[in-house]
């Protein structure tokens, strides 16, 4: 197995903090301003197209016209329910199609139908994935697809992502495959170190000695290096058991790197393979963080963005209003 270069193969190896805020030095630049004169010109064409309607409530009967008006706001309205553009099925053209295409563009269709979770597209890509393996890569189009899916709000959309990663690393779901990482995770290389690390993750949660992952990934958590504790927490993450919370949550207090800090708060929050129900179960913990006057104000930040994120309650960073919350719902 050729070990990939991280940082060409997968962005995700090169994740931007959630939690972060723009501040000075971003790399966003404010847009660009229109030139005076064409804000000019662009406020008179306001003016005259006001006038224009005004009259032409005038002439033409007004029912008809609220009417359209109406149809316009509806088609314009970006609010309400989903509106389905046709039945989110596999569709007899899309299945016959699947066997005349390549590895390469059957794994990019089934995970793009699956990100907008197309019934049946798991279940192909869960039955064509082994024959996929060595024959797929993360192309820049395939890469973007899986960030979306590792995003998804969906975790069988997510364990879809790590099925086609698993695939396009050429990484066998065996025990002998898990050695090998091991043995990278070790390498001298960061690039070759963090791929380890994150790819014991995948293996771990797809059910490749998932116990012995965790204990190797929670054992990297104290590593001098703070990028191997960073990519230990981003393992972890997808590991997705309840072993895994004790030490995540340990990391987000005590890591003396923030950004360490910062990726545990969102692999117990949002990030990773972790259920609702287990995400729910460090919300008693964040309330003791909130209130731990050790922490730094960062890290105060990241608790109650987690505790918004996992109760979906836009409540103020104060830990008096969320404890009240939380004990009302009992």
């Amino acid at each position: 197995m050729e070990t990939p270069n991280p940082a060409k193969l997968d962005p995700r190896l090169q994740p931007t903090p959630d939690y972060g805020s723009l501040g000075p030095g971003s790399d966003l630049a404010p847009a660009p301003k229109r030139p005076a004169n064409t804000v000019a010109r662009l406020r008179i064409f306001a003016i005259f197209a006001g006038i224009v309607f005004a009259l032409l409530f005038q002439f033409v009967n007004s029912d008809r016209v609220r009417a359209a008006w109406e149809q316009i706001q509806d088609l314009l309205s970006l609010h309400g329910k989903p509106e389905p553009a046709s039945p989110a099925i596999l569709s007899g053209h899309d299945l016959e199609q699947l066997d005349r295409l390549s590895a390469q563009k059957q794994a990019e269709l089934l995970l793009e139908r699956a990100v907008n979770h197309y019934d049946g597209a798991n279940d192909q890509i869960a039955e064509r994935v082994d024959r996929w393996r060595g024959r797929i890569k993360l192309t820049p189009k395939l890469s973007a697809l899986a960030v979306a899916a590792i995003n998804s709000n969906d975790l069988r959309v997510r364990a879809a992502a790590l099925e086609i990663d698993l695939a396009a690393y050429g990484l066998e779901k065996t025990p002998a495959s898990v050695n090998q990482l091991e043995q990278q995770a070790n390498d001298s290389v960061q690039a070759t170190r963090i791929w380890a690390l994150w790819a014991l993750g995948l293996m771990a949660n797809r059910g490749v000695e998932t116990e012995r992952v965790t204990q190797l990934l929670i054992s990297r958590l104290n590593d001098p290096d703070v990028e191997t504790r960073h990519w230990a927490v981003e393992g972890l993450a997808y590991v997705g058991t309840d072993e895994t919370i004790a030490p995540l949550l340990k990391s987000f207090h005590d890591d003396p790197s923030q950004l360490v800090r910062e990726r545990a708060a969102c692999s117990l929050a949002q990030s990773g393979m972790l259920k609702q129900e287990q995400r729910m179960t460090i919300v008693p913990r964040l309330l003791e963080f909130a209130d731990d006057a050790s922490l730094d104000a960062a890290t105060r930040a990241f608790t109650f963005h987690a505790l918004r994120d996992i109760t979906a309650q836009n409540l103020p960073d104060d830990a008096a209003a969320w404890r009240n919350w939380y004990n009302s719902t009992k």
